[in-house]
């Protein structure tokens, strides 16, 4: 809810606001939906494909469930954010996007930090939001 009322008061409202549940999409496929692929770069790519970062071009793309990625996508997505350019699965060739991201996850950042499976540098490129405490039932 949060990140759609963020789409629809910014500027980009105009555009595609696009969900992804990285804890739905096994590892080995995540890349591909993020950033897309080109044709023969694995067994059941038979055409080029846009992905997520594509589709969400001048609008903002939610990821959901971020902690759930692997290090090697959160590093593609971390330079994605930085250099504002992504390469499909199986392509050199940089395509300039534009994207603002959103991510959401239950877990705690800085205990999977800790563990080693959340890149540091991707948190602090990340404003952080909260959701309120809600009050206990009694």
């Amino acid at each position: 809810m949060v990140a759609k009322a963020i789409h629809k008061n910014s500027k980009r409202k105009f555009e595609s606001l696009v969900v992804v549940n990285c804890a739905a999409i096994p590892s080995g496929i995540l890349e591909s939906e993020l950033f897309g692929h080109v044709k023969g770069a694995f067994t059941s790519a038979v055409k080029d494909r846009s992905g997520k970062f594509e589709a969400a071009n001048k609008g903002t793309l939610f990821l959901d469930e971020i902690a759930d990625m692997s290090l090697a996508a959160q590093a593609k997505v971390l330079r994605a954010l930085q250099e504002k350019k992504i390469q499909r699965v199986g392509n050199e060739k940089d395509i300039k996007v534009d994207v603002r991201v959103l991510a959401a996850t239950n877990k705690d950042l800085n205990q999977e930090i800790k563990e080693g499976r959340f890149r540091e540098d991707l948190y602090l490129s990340l404003i952080h939001i909260s959701e309120p405490t809600r009050p206990e039932r009694i």
